[in-house]
């Protein structure tokens, strides 16, 4: 199974990792069906869990890579150049995204805070369209990431790590969306629909990546740092906030710190 796989095309390879984030968004949402809701002080560390990881992950498996390549084709000093652009617009691009489409953050101390223009969608839909958002950025760095390994740029297994650690992530994400959904007042298969198909957009953005970086290899450093500035303005803006908002705030910044021990220990053993 491993060798058939590593004898994938890159754009393959990243497709089947989406599908497997996906899946792990699946079985997370599927805990709709046998939970009402989520402890907050259980929600308050997956966040923080989940914000460690990709944190890490923008460093190991993404920035690094970035300036590592930059180096190895000629950049010079000015190699640090193609990973503060890419990172500042993947961060610049998903606070456009954050201000032009309608979303709902639905903080773990019970606030809700609109953003984007002004909806008349309904709440559930706006839920949705919050980690819909924030689900494409993890789409595109696996994507960006199995194509830099098809390039050369970096190794497979640091591709493997990483969608490992979106896929972890995933499993909380996944019942953080359903459960509120459930709370609204939706059925449960509903509700878990709306939270597994959230993760679809990875699927999608992860063979959108993968395929751009195969094609176009001169914006590969500038891809790789692109998707760790949209990943960390996901966590600064959605992930921390919630994991802090809730008189949780130690518990849920040791499983930030956890999270990223975890993910840094897997990308430099593995990667």
């Amino acid at each position: 199974m491993v060798d058939w796989f590593l004898s994938l095309n890159p754009i393959w390879q990243a497709t089947l990792a989406g599908v497997f984030t996906w899946l792990m968004t699946a079985l997370g949402s599927s805990l709709v069906f046998l939970f009402h809701e989520v402890n907050d002080k259980l929600l308050a560390i997956m966040n923080g869990f989940a914000a460690g990881v990709m944190f890490a992950a923008s460093y190991w498996s993404l920035l690094a890579p970035s300036i590592d390549f930059a180096e190895q084709n000629g950049y010079g000093i000015w190699s640090f150049v193609p990973a503060l652009v890419g990172f500042l617009v993947g961060g610049l691009f998903l606070r456009v995204v954050d201000g032009v489409v309608p979303h709902l953050h639905n903080r773990t101390s019970g606030v809700e805070e609109t953003e984007g223009v002004a909806s008349s969608l309904s709440s559930t839909t706006l839920l949705f369209l919050a980690v819909t958002i924030h689900n494409i950025p993890e789409g595109l760095a696996i994507g960006v990431a199995f194509g830099a390994a098809g390039q050369g740029a970096s190794a497979i297994t640091s591709a493997l790590v990483l969608a490992l650690g979106i896929g972890l992530q995933n499993f909380p994400e996944g019942a953080a969306l359903s459960m509120p959904i459930r709370a609204e007042g939706s059925t449960k298969g509903h509700a878990f629909n709306m939270g597994q198909s959230s993760a679809l957009f990875e699927i999608i953005s992860a063979t959108i990546g993968a395929w751009l970086v195969t094609q176009i290899t001169v914006i590969l450093p500038y891809a790789l740092a692109f998707a760790a500035g949209a990943m960390v303005f996901v966590c600064v803006e959605e992930l921390i906030p919630n994991s802090q908002t809730n008189g949780h705030s130690e518990v849920a910044t040791m499983a930030f710190m956890i999270g990223f021990a975890i993910m840094m220990t897997l990308d430099v053993a593995l990667g």
